[in-house]
């Protein structure tokens, strides 16, 4: 349910405290749920209407935060929800302090690469967030970790107005 009631056939992105519907999205898309309570994460729902259409996380820790999860049901893809769910995060992470943006993926490398992000080291994702539940998820399957790709997104120049 969205916090407050949309117009049909409106696309709105909005921060979610409602975990089960996080829960229940991430789990549909057969991706990981496991540490999504974490206090200092931050989801954003993206609605049509008020159907749920997809979902992003943002993990920060001290400069840097991980984009985690992003996901947009079958049905709705190809119409910019993604792109708009990756520049709320990116604007998410960026007001949380974040400088660098990292995530992980199997297989959305051209959409991320489409939309600025480089491919690192896997170690150097790993390092530059310690303690985040993702991060430490993959620590303790390196099996799974060894399926992932890392990419990164340098926005420490988002907000500066230059002259």
């Amino acid at each position: 349910m969205a916090i407050r009631k949309h117009r049909a056939g409106e696309l709105v992105i909005e921060q979610t405290r409602n975990l089960g519907l996080v829960r229940d999205m991430l789990a549909r898309a057969g991706m990981i749920t496991d540490g999504i309570e974490w206090p200092a994460a931050c989801y954003i729902v993206a609605y049509v209407g008020d159907e749920a259409v997809g979902v992003v996380g943002v993990e920060s820790k001290i400069d840097a935060a991980l984009i985690r999860s992003l996901y947009v049901n079958q049905s709705s893809r190809r119409r910019g929800i993604g792109g708009a769910l990756l520049a709320a995060a990116r604007k998410a992470a960026h007001t949380r302090g974040a400088r660098h943006l990292y995530l992980f993926t199997k297989d959305a490398a051209g959409f991320f690469e489409r939309h600025g992000f480089t491919t690192v080291a896997v170690r150097d994702a790993i390092a530059a967030l310690p303690g985040v539940p993702q991060v430490e998820f993959y620590r303790t399957r390196p099996e799974e970790l060894a399926r992932e790709a890392a990419y990164h997104l340098d926005i420490s120049a988002d907000g500066v107005i230059e002259r």
